[in-house]
């Protein structure tokens, strides 16, 4: 059991962490890679929601292990379209934080929704998301990199999120328990936190 909590607060924290490589991003294309790939994972909240994502959709099981994520991220494109044309989305930053608080309290207490709704919210969720990254996409020739940048970046978060689920599913029915309602504790105090200011 000790392995197992281990295994799954390791997988949740690694990809929670801000993207050192990142900090300091080249010039022209490789700046707006560099720059896109590390914004979803510079941030805290956006990083918890991600992994949230996929723990939600391995939680769901069947098509939604492919569709919830998939789903995401091609909204999260139409949002940061959105962004990009300045068109504007209010409460970007609450939404953002929202997700945070939703995401990991679905997660904690494995609320199985029905595939629509699930991707309803997902979606709702995604606009948000995609609309603060398309905001800070930059308007020369490396936009197009940046947008391809948060776009793998979100799934490969999608994909921790799917390790961390498919870790806890297989450790058993009373550890995974546990091991789920921590991280998705840990993910909406975190999002509570991000509301009020405090993180």
């Amino acid at each position: 059991m000790k392995s197992a909590i281990k295994s799954g607060l390791l997988a949740l924290a690694a990809a929670a962490l801000p993207a050192v490589a990142s900090a300091h991003p080249a010039i022209g294309e490789a700046a707006g890679f560099s720059h896109g790939f590390g914004h979803p994972m510079s941030g805290l909240d956006h990083a918890l929601a991600m992994v949230m994502v996929g723990v939600f959709a391995c939680q769901l099981g069947g098509r939604a292990t492919w569709l919830v994520p998939t789903t995401f991220v091609l909204v999260m494109a139409l949002g940061g379209a959105l962004g990009v044309a300045g068109v504007a989305v209010p409460f970007v930053e609450i939404g953002i934080a929202l997700s945070v608080v939703v995401l990991g309290a679905v997660v904690a207490f494995n609320i199985k929704t029905p595939l629509p709704a699930a991707l309803g919210v997902i979606g709702v969720f995604a606009i948000f998301h995609g609309h603060a990254h398309g905001a800070e996409m930059p308007e020369n020739a490396a936009g197009a990199a940046y947008a391809a940048g948060f776009m793998i970046a979100t799934a490969l978060l999608h994909i921790a999120g799917l390790a961390l689920g498919y870790v806890i599913g297989r450790d058993g029915e009373r550890q995974g328990v546990f091991v789920t309602r921590t991280a998705g504790s840990i993910a909406t105090l975190s999002g509570v936190g991000l509301l009020a200011g405090l993180i």
